[in-house]
């Protein structure tokens, strides 16, 4: 998991030496990527499915997958760019939804 939050804050560090704008807007538009992630998602299943029918199958589930780990990347980095803190907030927010749905 540590390998995972070091990577995450490499890449968090990568966009931020491209980002234009003041901080506020860099913060809005990583939040606002997650629904063009979430978009290619739904995109990949249509097309793993066939359900276009001007395009037919255009996708794999390996696609799929690969669309949703882009979800969970950008959506790490977003919670990286709010807190330098994301690893415990991610934990103590995990631990949380286990003891909701997983009562001992």
């Amino acid at each position: 998991m540590d390998h995972m939050w070091k990577t995450i804050d490499e890449l968090h560090a990568w966009l931020d030496g491209h980002a234009e704008g003041p901080p506020e807007r860099t913060t809005l538009l990583r939040v606002l990527k997650l629904s063009e992630e979430v978009g290619e998602v739904a995109q990949a299943v249509i097309g793993a499915y066939g359900q276009n029918p001007r395009k037919g199958t255009t996708h794999t589930w390996d696609d799929v997958r690969a669309e949703l780990c882009d979800v969970v990347l950008t959506a790490l980095v977003a919670l990286r760019t709010l807190t330098p803190d994301a690893p415990r907030v991610f934990a103590d927010h995990l631990a949380r939804v286990r003891d909701r749905a997983l009562p001992s």
